[in-house]
């Protein structure tokens, strides 16, 4: 019941009417004098607050008996109920017989109180729409654990809508808000769906199963009081009544996983509760773009006609050799890739698609093929002065430019070639333009690397650059995503759409489309040549933190704070799989370039790896000690790497398998890490055992009596010092708590993390939390942060 409200019962129930149709049919036999009247009145009205008491002693008692201790003091402080001595069945003998039946329980008396609110047709859709509501409001940590439990009301409410005869508002009720419940009960929402009379809740097993037995649901003891509390404040008397019959509530300590539908306690025995499994088995189209045949063509022309120089030079060489390499990739391609009428719409190729081609057909011949035993050189970008306010940082496909976002409002790029960034003269006129020099001398006279991009009106918290490095889109917490051109540094176009801070952008791989993550619990697709939003991804119940692209732009996947990741149809607007495991927010995702495997982290300081094809969990990496910012998968997905607030770089192995793990240098570093965590173990175990020697010594020396001899209690004193100094050397030392421990590298920490098997090597960094890392087509690692003096 509610701990700061007391029950407001309706005055328009049966037991308020009878007293006033008792009271009126008494003034009538009256003398009619206005004594008689009064009298009448005042005994109606007092005998409605008897009843109203006893009411109030009956859900004293029932909380009593449930074990809801601050409930009951609430109430019984609200209604001044004290010395309660009597038990439930007594109170409820205390009613007349004709007004409440043989049967006087608690779950009844709500029936009784709220026949109008039972007469009322739209009272389950108006209690669920504000439970629902109320759910959407609440903080993140209890999101996940009120919709669970929210799943056997809406159940319920839709049978006893159809128990009641009241079909077409079951089937507008069950339109209205299945949505809430087809990820992991997609199987029993059909199932309900097909239900459409009273007599088919009767003799379906489904239907049966839900009545004949209690629903387990998992909650948190705050959870779960809040839920109660918000029935109670607001009245919603049917819902308390199926929550009562229906719902088997276990309070726990701690949180509550989103993953906990799937244990023995939760839902109903011997029925499948989390039919996630069953919502992931859609299909979904995970081959490569095609490449455009114009584009194809002219490759094979440009590259034909480099290579059938009557000079055989470097160059022509060059040619025939990215000639056979775009055979092969060709050949690939047509075998992996999807139809024609399954791809998303693109415009008509540009010439800087044809050298965007070339580009990476000489950056695949140049490619370093990685591994477990060959590792990627990582180039390390600091980012010095910053003051704390770098959000976010971008660099370029073709390593020339480094974007960053800033809580200042503004975009800063930097040229990594050491080239001056000019744009164009705002009065220029372009008669004189005749060909490509003549551009330079319209651009401005400066020679600076650097370039602000002023326009936001907020903290900017994403930015990501187009493919050809020709424009740049940033987001901010002015609710909007701008488009700017790299060219003229200048701002294009405005997006507005979103309700709330935009948190991460992210360009399509062709570069037409790009996609926000917002505040607002949604995702968003847009093109570039349009203000509004082409589709909204809704579903997340939290901020959707992060967003990003499959290679073949067909889908999109968010991270969120409700602990998920989800892909969504482009095409189609709709969620497709969803991936639970995370114990915190997810922050970041990545794809891998052929398209099969995702990779998610976050908060939780894991890194979860996914199959995109069944939607299950293939790996779960430890080892990071902060929450995880960035992920980056090499060019042949073996490989990822993850840059942490722990100021660290990580490399994990993806496809781990027996004959990688045989290699000499896998096996030798498993041997350092073995003899790292034994050395680590020892270090710790001494730490302890001087610390306990030292206590000890201290005990001693403060009982010394007075008879002993100095030397005694000096000799004391200078065992006590030097364990003091052991134990410093070994990890412990004045003003740092024993829960703290010295790792191998010199840091300390509070809690030592297990590091996953797949871990492959681990680069530190000086004071810099990387917030970036990226792979180029070379397997180049290229990382971003800031230094935190």
């Amino acid at each position: 019941m509610s701990s700061g409200k007391r029950t407001e019962w309706p005055d328009d129930s049966g037991n308020a009417d009878r007293s006033k149709q008792n009271a009126s049919s008494q003034a009538a036999n009256s003398s009619g004098s206005a004594t008689a009247s009064a009298t009448g009145t005042a005994a109606g009205a007092a005998s409605k607050q008897a009843s109203q008491k006893k009411v109030e002693k009956i859900v004293l008692q029932y909380l009593k008996s449930k074990g809801y201790k601050d409930a009951e003091k609430a109430l019984r402080e609200n209604a001044n109920l004290d010395g309660l001595e009597t038990t439930l069945a007594d109170l409820a003998n205390a009613f007349p017989g004709n007004e409440v039946g043989s049967d006087a329980s608690v779950p009844n008396w709500i029936l009784f109180y709220n026949e109008a609110e039972q007469g009322n047709p739209d009272a389950y859709s108006q209690s669920y729409r504000e439970l629902r509501r109320w759910i959407d409001s609440s903080l993140d940590v209890y999101k996940h654990e009120l919709y669970a439990a929210s799943y056997p009301i809406f159940a319920h409410s839709y049978m006893d809508l159809l128990a009641r005869g009241l079909t077409e508002k079951a089937e507008e009720f069950m339109e209205l808000y299945k949505g809430d419940h087809l990820v992991n009960h997609s199987k029993d929402i059909s199932v309900f769906a097909t239900l459409k009379t009273a007599s088919h809740v009767e003799e379906n097993e489904l239907a049966k199963l839900f009545r004949e037995n209690k629903y387990g649901v998992r909650m948190t003891r705050v959870g779960f009081e809040l839920l109660l509390s918000f029935l109670q404040d607001h009245n919603h008397t049917l819902l308390m009544r199926t929550v009562n019959e229906h719902l088997n509530i276990r309070t726990v300590d701690g949180t509550v996983p989103v993953s906990s539908e799937a244990e023995a306690d939760v839902g109903i025995t011997g029925h499948t509760q989390n039919q996630l499994d069953d919502f992931n088995s859609q299909e979904i189209m995970l081959g490569s773009a095609p490449i455009d045949s114009f584009v194809r063509e002219e490759v094979e022309r440009t590259l034909q006609s480099e290579a059938g120089r009557r000079i055989k030079d470097a160059v022509s060489k060059e040619a025939t050799g990215l000639l056979e390499t775009f055979s092969k990739v060709k050949q690939e391609n047509a075998a992996n890739s999807l139809s024609a009428r399954d791809i998303i719409p693109m415009p008509p190729p540009r010439g800087i698609e044809i050298e965007h081609q070339i580009a990476n057909l000489k950056a695949l011949r140049k490619r370093i093929a990685l591994g477990p035993a060959a590792l990627p050189s990582i180039c390390m970008y600091t980012m010095h002065n910053t003051s704390n306010s770098m959000n976010c940082a971008r660099v370029s496909d073709d390593l020339s430019l480094l974007a960053g976002g800033f809580s200042e409002s503004y975009v800063k790029i930097w040229s990594l070639k050491r080239e001056p960034l000019r744009g164009f003269q705002s009065n220029f006129h372009p008669a004189p333009i005749n060909k490509e020099e003549d551009i330079e001398t319209i651009r401005e006279k400066t020679s600076s690397d650097h370039r602000k991009l002023i326009a936001h009106s907020g903290p900017v918290f994403g930015v990501d650059i187009s493919f050809d490095s020709k424009y740049l889109i940033s987001c901010s917490e002015d609710k909007t995503a701008r488009l700017w051109s790299l060219d003229t540094f200048t701002n294009l176009v405005c997006y507005k759409g979103h309700n709330y801070p935009v948190w991460d952008v992210s360009f399509a791989p062709q570069g037409f489309y790009f996609a926000t993550a917002s505040h607002d619990r949604t995702a968003r697709l847009w093109s570039c040549d349009h203000i509004y939003a082409l589709r909204i991804f809704a579903g997340h119940l939290s901020d959707v933190n992060c967003v990003r692209f499959h290679p073949n732009s067909k889908y999109v996947v968010t991270g969120s704070s409700d602990k998920s990741v989800r892909l969504w149809d482009v095409q189609r607007g709709s969620c497709v799989r969803v991936f639970t495991g995370h114990t915190g927010s997810v922050d970041t995702v990545a794809i891998s370039p052929d398209g099969r495997i995702m990779a998610s982290a976050g908060e939780d300081q894991t890194v979860n790896v996914w199959d995109l094809g069944s939607g299950r969990c293939m790996d779960t990496m430890t080892g990071h000690t902060g929450s995880i910012y960035s992920l980056a998968f090499s060019q042949e997905g073996t490989l990822l790497l993850s840059g942490s607030a722990d100021e660290t770089v990580r490399a994990w192995d993806v496809k781990r398998s027996s004959t990688a793990s045989d290699h000499p240098i896998i096996a030798q570093r498993r041997e350092e890490r073995q003899k790292r965590a034994e050395a680590e173990a020892e270090a710790e175990a001494e730490a302890e055992a001087a610390a306990g020697a030292s206590d000890a010594m201290d005990v001693d020396a403060k009982e010394d009596k007075p008879g002993e001899s100095s030397a005694t209690a000096a000799g004391s004193k200078a065992v006590s010092e030097k364990s003091k100094r052991s134990a410093g050397v070994n990890g412990i030392s004045n003003g740092i708590s024993e829960s703290k421990k010295r790792d191998a590298a010199g840091i300390w920490k509070s809690k030592r993390v297990v590091e996953s098997d797949s871990l492959l090597k681990t680069w530190r960094t000086k004071s810099t939390p990387v917030h970036s890392i990226m792979m180029t087509k070379r397997n180049l690692a290229v990382a971003i942060g800031p230094f935190i003096p």
